[in-house]
């Protein structure tokens, strides 16, 4: 199996979170990837995607990913069913923390306990 081959389902996720500017190439059983996500969050999420299939170090894989907008942590589009809690939850670990989203967003939002679906959201950085 090619280096390539291995880190597919890094590609694909890159290509699902539209990351502008990537490049792909091999060297030495190397695969040398660059992009730019929009957030820290989708950098995250690409950096973990790399250490579920390669392991917490890997030497088969070189990532240069830089983010366009690190002045948030990510913005969110409300999904029917969610809270902020639940939305805290996913993005920090902690559901308690959905005070710091309500407060990042009380532009538009004027009570905890009140969001919509397709409400663009703020999470801002910790």
């Amino acid at each position: 199996m090619s280096v390539k081959a291995k880190y597919q389902a890094v590609l694909d996720l890159g290509q699902k979170l539209a990351i502008k500017n990537g490049d792909v190439s091999e060297d030495a059983g190397v695969l040398k990837i660059k992009g730019e996500a929009n957030t820290p969050y989708e950098k995250n999420v690409i950096w973990d995607k790399i250490k579920e299939i390669g392991g917490q170090s890997p030497s088969d894989i070189k990532a240069n990913i830089t983010v366009s907008d690190d002045s948030v942590y990510h913005r969110h589009t409300v999904q029917s069913g969610e809270s902020l809690s639940k939305i805290a939850k996913h993005y920090y670990g902690d559901a308690m923390k959905y005070n710091k989203i309500f407060e990042a967003n009380t532009n538009i939002l004027k009570n905890p306990d009140l969001i919509h679906p397709d409400q663009v959201l703020v999470i801002p950085n910790l």
